[in-house]
């Protein structure tokens, strides 16, 4: 039976509490935290979670009352299942705060039916992700518990959830699609749109080929309603498609800055919006290239197109062509509609609402398809900016099937601790193991439901390999987030990071027999990609970073080593398409005692709310009474230095990184506009959301309250 002892409850949540309080000498009390954790345990956990005499017991059980997926256990012999759940609890993992260990068993782990009792401990997820992910092969499974146990990778929520489990939902983290002007191509997005929420996905979609409100269709004047009715569709499907009840669909949607609804598309998101357009939980994204800077610097209008007639006069659709590239044929050419408004008076819009409500996100388009290593375009990004892949449209017939069935995209993620990575030794042998995992997790993905995400997924094998706790990883080492050896080290890490990861790639490329589809017109093929990296050495500029380097025995690569990875892919190719995203871990960081991401912590003693146990107290990880000083939050480091350490990694990695932007409370319009514009300049591709600290309210302030005084 479920304990619901107020008292037993109370014991660990008053401990866990005790972090927002300092003792008799001022000290934060980060011992009544582990305690916090250890008590939970033995309060509840323990109490709560079901008995077995022997792990043959429990497999039984679960297999024969239809938790436990039995084509995922049949791989193995009986004899290596034995020895892969010894050698899991042999490590003797523990959760070090309250948070992570509350967490997992809230969020993660197996429960009876009623929800009452726990059948899983932590160990048992990491094996049974180790075994499905591994499909057969021993020796990944056994790296795989290894990686995981020691905190070194993370398979993302979908897959940490549900590998192994019979009533589960896909390993998949989100997915893209693309709508074209047609009713066709919207129908059918809203119909993939639904199926995949349903399946636990994030979805975005592209509007920008959409004509514009007021545009002619079959010739008369006047008819298209634009983006916004089809914006209120998709957000009454998200909201229909709410996953069992456990949460709501989640959708995006992004629009280039040329298209003609443009501001009616930022309205959407303002206080004061009109209901009839009002978009409440439907994230936007606005797609800005160059021209649109160089417009605004210049204080120029800028000229929004039709989508209808671009594609008329091009033969394609409007996210193919360049805007930059274009722009003043487009404007000269009378055959496309065209308004204009001041380019400056647009940012001032887009600083405007994202002060109200974080919203839009921006990709920047010229960045992020110069940066791009395969053949065709990329026109959006996903529900949290980190996704930028290739896509292709599909046709469809009257009844919806596919004249021509396109790509769509799917994501497949999980992240490296830096941290723990680092402290491992064998940088190589994590990633390789991670990207290993991660294709697996590809190629288990069949979304039938919507055949071009399966399409695009069997076809390129794309995967995010993504990081986190760099924020934690550099106080532990005395290093200032956002320092020169801050930026430094974040550089060397995912340079190497890249080469791993490549190399990885390309054994596995060598394995199958073939690289991913189009890999002969992509930058890696002609060996253009590794320009970079053949031409100079990537060495620490700062003799604290090659120190920490040495003592941690993370080997560099050389560039006689990237030149030789060079020559071995275009020989062999690569299996995977894309390799690296990194994503704005959550859930995951709390249970691997991790800074969320590569960006900087929110505060030192983060506050969460969770569910009916109310609020629980988060520690910074590896903070301790001594090295406060490098734990400044990033509403005190401020944008810059947090965009000049994302973009040391951002040149490393082939696809985007979640940047979320952070100001102080005070801060206006004019500093948003100046922090994107450096963005710009800096090579960022995306930027996620922008965040304000809130003024604290005139006589809340507690006192001894570190959550409040820190």
């Amino acid at each position: 039976m479920l304990d619901t002892g107020l008292t037993a409850e109370h014991d660990y949540h008053a401990l866990n509490a005790m972090l927002n309080l300092y003792d008799d000498e001022g000290r934060i009390q980060f011992d009544a935290d582990r305690r916090a954790a250890r008590e939970y345990f033995l309060q509840h956990v323990n109490r709560n979670t079901v008995f077995f005499h022997s792990l043959n017991e429990k497999l039984r059980y679960l297999v024969d009352e239809g938790y436990y997926e039995p084509q995922v256990l049949d791989q193995y012999d009986r004899a290596f299942l034995h020895e892969i759940w010894d050698a899991a609890y042999a490590a003797k993992f523990r959760f070090p705060t309250f948070l992570g260990a509350f967490k997992y068993y809230t969020s993660y782990t197996l429960k009876t039916r009623d929800g009452h009792r726990y059948l899983e401990r932590y160990e048992d997820r990491v094996v049974m992700n180790a075994l499905a992910l591994a499909r057969g092969d021993t020796g990944l499974a056994l790296e795989l518990i290894t990686e995981i146990l020691e905190g070194r990778f993370q398979p993302a929520t979908p897959t940490f959830l549900n590998a192994g489990k019979c009533a589960r939902g896909e390993f998949v983290s989100c997915f893209l699609l693309r709508l074209e002007d047609n009713m066709e191509s919207i129908g059918r997005g809203i119909n993939s749109a639904l199926q995949l929420s349903k399946r636990g996905g994030g979805v975005a979609l592209m509007l920008t080929n959409i004509r514009e409100h007021g545009a002619p269709i079959k010739g008369i004047e006047n008819q298209s309603s634009g983006v916004i009715p089809v914006m209120k569709l998709l957000e009454d499907s998200f909201s229909y498609a709410n996953q069992l009840g456990a949460r709501q669909g989640a959708g995006a949607v992004y629009l280039n800055a040329h298209h003609p609804d443009i501001l009616r598309f930022l309205d959407t998101k303002r206080e004061n919006a009109d209901e009839k357009i009002r978009i409440k939980t439907l994230s936007l994204g606005v797609v800005i290239p160059d021209v649109t800077f160089q417009l605004a610097k210049r204080g120029e209008d800028m000229y929004l197109f039709s989508p209808h007639d671009v594609e008329k006069v091009y033969g394609c659709a409007f996210s193919e062509i360049s805007v930059t590239e274009k722009y003043a044929e487009m404007v000269d050419d009378p055959r496309i509609r065209k308004t204009k408004i001041n380019a400056r008076a647009f940012f001032q819009t887009l600083a405007e609402i994202q002060f109200e409500s974080g919203y839009p996100y921006i990709m920047f388009e010229d960045t992020v398809n110069a940066a791009n290593p395969i053949a065709g375009r990329i026109a959006m990004s996903n529900l949290c900016s980190e996704i930028l892949q290739v896509n292709e449209a599909s046709e469809f017939n009257d009844d919806l099937s596919y004249a021509r069935m396109g790509t769509d995209i799917s994501c497949n993620l999980g992240s490296m601790n830096i941290a723990r990575a680092m402290d491992g030794g064998d940088l190589g042998a994590s990633v390789t193991t991670a990207v290993r995992a991660l294709n697996a997790v590809s190629e288990m993905s069949a979304i039938d439901s919507v055949p071009s995400i399966r399409r695009g997924n069997d076809e390129g094998h794309a995967i995010g390999l993504g990081q986190m706790n760099l924020h934690g990883f550099l106080a532990r080492e005395r290093i200032h987030y956002g320092s020169p050896e801050g930026i430094d080290f974040t550089n060397i890490y995912f340079c190497t990071v890249l080469y791993h990861a490549l190399r990885a790639s390309n054994a596995l490329a060598r394995e199958r027999g073939r690289a991913f589809k189009g890999f002969e017109r992509s930058k890696y093929a002609d060996g253009s990609f590794f320009a970079d990296y053949v031409d100079r050495d990537w060495l620490p500029e700062t003799e604290t970073v090659r120190a920490l380097f040495e003592r941690m025995g993370v080997a560099i690569p050389s560039r006689a080593e990237w030149a030789e990875l060079r020559d071995a892919v275009m020989r062999d190719g690569i299996y995977n398409r894309n390799l690296q995203a990194v994503p704005p871990t959550g859930s995951i960081s709390y249970i691997n005692y991790a800074t969320s991401s590569i960006h900087p912590i929110t505060a030192k003693i983060e506050v969460r709310k969770e569910g009916k146990i109310g609020r629980v107290y988060y520690p910074a990880p590896y903070m301790t009474n001594d090295n406060l000083e490098f734990y400044r939050d990033a509403y005190e480091i401020g944008p810059k230095a947090i965009i000049d350490t994302y973009a040391a990694a951002t040149r490393h990695v082939d696809q985007g990184l979640s940047l979320t932007l952070f100001f102080p409370a005070d801060a206006s319009t004019r500093d948003i506009n100046r922090a994107q514009i450096h963005a710009w300049k800096k090579g960022i591709k995306t930027i996620y959301y922008i965040r304000l600290r809130q003024q604290a309210l005139e006589g809340t302030e507690v006192q001894g309250c570190v959550s409040c005084t820190l």
